[in-house]
This record gives C-alpha cells, structure tokens and sequence, in this order.
C-alpha cells in the first residue's frame, strides 16, 4: 500500500536566512523560534512524520504549520517581488508564525461602561442618596444598575473592576526617611 505523497514547501533563499535568524535570535518568543525551525526542517524533509519525529512534535502540529506556510506563500512571494525589506519580509513571517486569535465570549461590559463604574465608585455615597460612609461592592453593583449604566452586574464583577486599578505597589516610602 502506497502513503501518500508529502507536500513540499518552497522556502527562498531570503526567507531561509530570516527564518534562521530568526531562529537563532536570543530574544525571540520561544514559539516563533519552534515554529521557524520546523518550517526549516519540512523545507529540507516534507516527509511530516518523520519531521515530527525528528522534532518530539505532533504530526498535527506539523501538518497545521505546514498548511500555514503553504497558505502563505503567495504573500510571502508578492512581499519578495515588491522589494520589501528584510525588516518588513521578517515581520511578515513572524505574522505568519504567530498565534491567530482564540474564540472566546465577547467583553461582557464595554471600557466605556468599566469607566462610568469606577466613576460612580469616586462619588461620595450621599451624593446618591445612600445611607453608607462606603461604597460595598453590593451597593455599588446596586447603583450602577439603578443608573442604567449596565443591565446587570454582580457585586463580584464591581470588585474585579475596582481592584484591577489599585496600584500593586505603595507609591509612598514604607519607612520613615531622616
């Protein structure tokens, strides 16, 4: 029984010498210098098991980035021919090495509506007719729905917003200076 015959993936001498910069460079992201290596190892081997043997990968995860390089090419290709600079050609192969954007649910609350919660969070609680010195993550969730500021929100998400703009550290001395 026949195997299929493995697709091979053009690489330029240009991209070639980026990819091993790239590959080589102390500084880059861990993921991009995984990636640039494998993408070199199926320039010279387009056999994805034993590329994926080679480098402990799944054959998956080869079969995925090969299918991205391949995908890119014409891109790659039309950069190189409108004489793009190497600056440019490598940030475009580290685009095409990177992650792509995970699903994930919408923001539940827009900036604009995080904002107007921290702003009701600055207001005195007299001001809003509330018989409290403090504002408690409950009354606070309690008087952003009354403004009509957002439909629904529980105290917790209120607390999530307020904690997340305190300063980690105190920008006052701890100690006492002489």
């Amino acid at each position: 029984m026949s195997r299929p015959q493995a697709v091979a993936i053009q690489v330029s001498s240009a991209q070639q010498a980026l990819l091993e910069r790239l590959r080589r460079r102390q500084t880059a992201d861990q993921r991009l210098v995984r990636r640039a290596s494998l993408i070199l190892a199926l320039a010279a081997e387009p056999c994805v098991e034993a590329v994926a043997r080679r480098l402990k990968l799944a054959r998956l995860t080869v079969r995925l980035w090969r299918d991205r390089w391949l995908q890119a090419i014409p891109a790659l290709g039309r950069a190189e021919q409108h004489q793009a600079t190497p600056q440019q050609l490598l940030g475009l192969i580290a685009q095409v090495l990177g992650d792509t954007p995970r699903p994930g649910a919408p923001a539940t609350f827009s900036p604009e509506q995080v904002v107007q919660i921290v702003a009701v969070a600055c207001e005195p609680p007299e001001k809003s007719g509330r018989p409290i010195s403090h504002w408690t993550d409950r009354e606070l969730a309690d008087e952003v729905k009354k403004r009509q500021i957002v439909k629904n929100i529980s105290p917790r998400s209120v607390g999530r917003f307020l904690k997340r703009g305190r300063p980690t550290a105190s920008p006052q001395p701890l100690l006492a200076e002489r």
